[in-house]
Parts: C-alpha cells; sequence; structure tokens
C-alpha cells in the first residue's frame, strides 16, 4: 500500500508542471500575476456570461454533475484560473499538463492517476490540458478513449478557434465555452485589489494611479489582466516613495511601464482572419476611416504587407468590378509602390488603395457573372463549339462548315454585329448582369440593347438543317 502511494505521489509530481499546489508563502518572488491569481470564485473577475445567476457554468457547479469543457478566449482573460477554482469546487483533484510540453505518455500517465485516485478516494480528476490546440492529432487521439469513459473531466483551455484545431472526435464530447476579454470594470477592480492585498499584492508598497495612468493603462492591456498586473507591479516597484512614503504613478511612468500595448492578433490564427474580414467588409460598406483603422491595425501587428495588398487586388475585382475599371489599377499599383518602397514609405500606398476602393462605386456583378458562368460550364461540360466559332486551319475543315457564316466585326462600321457565341444549350442564357453605377452604367445600356438584336436574329433564323453525310465520306446540307 505504501509502495502505491509513494507510486502515486511520484507520478502526480511529475505531472503537476505547474505546481497548481505551491502555498501561498511559496509565491513571494512569483510575478504579480501570479500571486493575485483568484483562488476563490468570489474573486473571479469577468466572464459573467457563464458564472452569472442562471449561466451555464454557475448552473454545472450548482448541480455537481460536471463534465468536460473547452475554454477558448485570448490571453489574460482567466482560463487557468477559472480551471483550477472548478476542480476545488467539485471536490476534484487537478492534473496540469500543458500541451506545449506534454504528450502522448504524459496523458497516459494522467489516465492512470486518475484510476488510482478514484481507487482510493472515489473521486474524479480533472485534467487541465493548456494550450490544447498544440496536441497533434495522433497526441488528441490518444486523449479521446480516457475522455470519453469518463476517466478523466477535461479542462482544455485555447487561443485559437477549436473548431479548426480540436479534432471533431473530441469536440463532440466536449463542451466549448467562449471566454471574452476583461471588460473595463473588471481591469479596474483587479488594479484595486492588487494595490490593496498586503499579503498577495501591493499592498505594502502604498501607491496610487492617476485617472490618466488607470485609464490608459485599463485601455492598452486590451482585456488582459496579467498585462495590467505586470505593467503595474513595474509602476510601483520601479516608483520612489513620495511624500508619507506612497507611489504616486502618473500617464509617464504607466506609459515607460507598459512599454507598449497589447496586440491582441495572430497572424496564423483566427485574429488574422477577423481583422482582414472587418478591412474587407469595411471597404464594401464604403467606410474609409473603418478601412485605415483596420489597415493599420494589422500592420501595427507585423501582419505580411504583401498578404493585405492581395486582398485589395481580389476586392477590386470582387466588389469593385468594372463600376470603377482603375480601381484594380489602384490596387496593383498600390503592390508595386510597396514593393519598390517598403515600409514605412509604401505604408502610405496601400492606405490610398484602401481609401479608393471605399469610395468608389461598386459593383460584385463581374463576380457573380463568372461564378453563373462556371457553374453553367460544369453543368454543359460536353456543349459543342457552334460551328461558325470553330477554327478552320485545314481545307477539310473548311469543307465541313468550320467557320462558315462567321462575321468579323471589325469589317462594320460600328465594330459590332448581332452574333450568337454560345452554346445551343445555353442560347438562353446570361451571366452578367451590369448594375447602373459608376461605368457599369454605361455598360448596362449597351449590353441591354445588343443582346436585344442577338434576340431577334435568333427569332428570324432559319432553322438548321441537320448534318448529313454521303457513303462517300463527303458532307451533305452544311449551312
Amino acid at each position: 500500500m505504501a509502495q502505491e502511494q509513494g507510486k502515486y505521489q511520484e507520478t502526480m509530481k511529475q505531472l503537476d508542471l505547474l505546481h497548481t499546489r505551491t502555498p501561498i508563502q511559496h509565491l513571494a518572488h512569483a510575478p504579480l500575476a501570479e500571486r493575485m491569481r483568484p483562488i476563490v470564485l468570489a474573486e473571479f473577475a469577468g466572464q459573467a456570461h457563464l458564472l452569472g445567476p442562471g449561466k451555464i457554468l454557475a448552473r454545472m457547479l450548482q448541480s455537481e454533475a460536471p463534465q468536460s469543457l473547452i475554454f477558448w478566449g485570448p490571453p489574460g482573460c482567466g482560463k487557468t484560473t477559472l480551471a483550477r477554482i472548478i476542480a476545488s469546487h467539485t471536490n476534484a483533484q487537478l492534473i496540469h499538463l500543458s500541451a506545449v510540453m506534454a504528450g502522448t505518455k504524459e496523458i497516459r500517465s494522467a489516465a492512470e492517476a486518475a484510476q488510482e485516485y478514484w481507487a482510493r478516494e472515489s473521486k474524479r480528476t480533472w485534467l487541465f490540458m493548456d494550450e490544447i490546440h498544440r496536441l497533434n492529432k495522433a497526441q488528441q487521439d490518444s486523449l479521446l478513449p480516457h475522455v470519453e469513459r469518463g476517466t478523466l473531466l477535461l479542462l482544455g483551455a485555447t487561443t485559437e478557434n477549436p473548431s479548426f484545431e480540436v479534432i471533431r472526435p473530441l469536440l463532440s464530447r466536449t463542451q466549448v465555452l467562449v471566454l471574452e476579454p476583461l471588460g473595463e470594470g473588471d481591469l479596474v477592480g483587479i488594479i484595486e485589489r492588487a494595490l490593496q492585498d498586503k499579503e498577495r499584492g501591493l499592498g505594502e508598497y502604498p501607491a496610487t494611479l492617476s485617472d490618466e495612468a488607470r485609464n490608459y493603462l485599463v485601455g492598452a492591456a486590451g482585456g488582459d489582466a496579467r498585462v495590467v498586473l505586470n505593467a503595474l507591479e513595474v509602476a510601483v516597484m520601479t516608483t520612489a516613495p513620495g511624500d508619507q512614503g506612497i507611489r504616486h504613478i502618473d500617464l509617464d511612468t504607466m506609459r515607460e511601464a507598459l512599454q507598449r500595448k497589447a496586440v491582441h492578433y495572430d497572424k496564423a490564427g483566427e485574429e488574422h482572419y477577423n481583422l482582414i474580414s472587418a478591412l474587407h467588409k469595411s471597404l464594401r460598406g464604403s467606410d474609409p476611416d473603418a478601412g485605415l483603422y483596420w489597415l493599420a491595425r494589422m500592420l501595427d501587428a507585423g501582419e505580411d504587407p504583401f498578404y493585405i495588398v492581395r486582398r485589395l487586388v481580389r476586392f477590386a475585382s470582387e466588389d469593385v468590378g468594372l463600376a470603377d475599371p482603375f480601381a484594380l489599377s489602384q490596387a496593383i499599383s498600390a503592390q508595386q509602390a510597396y514593393h519598390f518602397l517598403g515600409s514605412p514609405e509604401g505604408d502610405l500606398a496601400l492606405a490610398q488603395a484602401v481609401v479608393y476602393l471605399a469610395l468608389t462605386s461598386k459593383s460584385n456583378a463581374v463576380y457573380r457573372a463568372f461564378g453563373e458562368a462556371q457553374s453553367a460550364a460544369r453543368d454543359s461540360g460536353s456543349a459543342l463549339v457552334p460551328k461558325h466559332l470553330r477554327n478552320a486551319p485545314t481545307a477539310l475543315l473548311k469543307q465541313i462548315g468550320y467557320g462558315s457564316g462567321y462575321r468579323y466585326p471589325h469589317d462594320d462600321p460600328s465594330g459590332w454585329v448581332p452574333e450568337v457565341y454560345l452554346p445551343d444549350q445555353l442560347l438562353e442564357r446570361s451571366f452578367y448582369h451590369p448594375t447602373p453605377r459608376g461605368w457599369e452604367g454605361k455598360f448596362q445600356q449597351i449590353l441591354s440593347r445588343r443582346r436585344e438584336l442577338v434576340k431577334q436574329k435568333q427569332q428570324s433564323a432559319v432553322p438548321k438543317t441537320p448534318e448529313k453525310f454521303s457513303h462517300h465520306g463527303k458532307p451533305e446540307g452544311i449551312l
């Protein structure tokens, strides 16, 4: 028995990579953000949509019927803290692994430890898997049977969209809860608690923040409590006490402590697509102010400018099209200018293209027309090219009617002749429908008249004689 107990304790020591049971007195040298981590639910700030009265997580904790969960949210919103509180509230042990350091072996060991704990204590085990999106498919597969059998209750945490990063079978056995960035009120409360707490916080170093310093810190943190507490600790600990031993933190001091505002962005993650989507939709909505803002946000976060300009080129065809034929030229010119100048000089060329694309006339007529044409091409891929449109490079092909009846538009004084260019199966189809906006307004009138003339020609045309061949192989009845 003693041997089994010793084995269990050794396993837990190896698994508890972040030492979740570290006593408060051992946190003396830990960063403020770690020292101030809430221990009970009453200290937890934010996520009222999950923890408020009658909300899903509150109901789950009250019912004492735990189930596997995945927390999806930005850094510093409380995912790890909430996992620890849940484990404590449900009277279960918590094994804390990070997908950065753990793999299949550690998952197997966690399952064994959970089985031993249940056999000895008749209590469940939560496995908190931080950065769960970093587990590869094989590692997630190894976790699946333990979650399915209930050997482990999973608490996954991720900053990435689980729909993209977590395998479908594991998602179907868990409840995904979305955590939001902390609000201004939550962050102000965290600041005040840290300044007043003498045991875990900065209460032994009396300090006051000016309104400007507090507002700047809260606004620059991006809803990240860890950013707030780290900057607060630097500001307080690097400021000399003034009158009556109080440290006065002003705006300049806080700017120095923070150095740089938190940027919520991941060039390979969901936020990358969120921001480029916001830029595209702002331009589509003809809002140059929003377009410039999202452009600046991406450039400031280190996004590849050529990725942005590729989207601008796409936008010029998809959302502007022939309502303004110069839009594509503007986008291509922006790409060439940036390639020539680089950053920061070339950033202005991107800004110019963004403003132009936002303000110019819009049309997706070409985009829709090409989509319909692609669909028609897939459905009628065996349609024959009309004979008058076929190439006739040999005498035989001319003899059997290739190119016969073709009218050369440049020979007509108007430069255009009413002619049919689609296969017989598609004679009634039209794909491109210009809008009345911008240049397309002119195209709309011209195209409408031309289609009417072609229709009149079709109605007055003599039906074609079926093509026949004699026994000698010579065509008969060629039109």
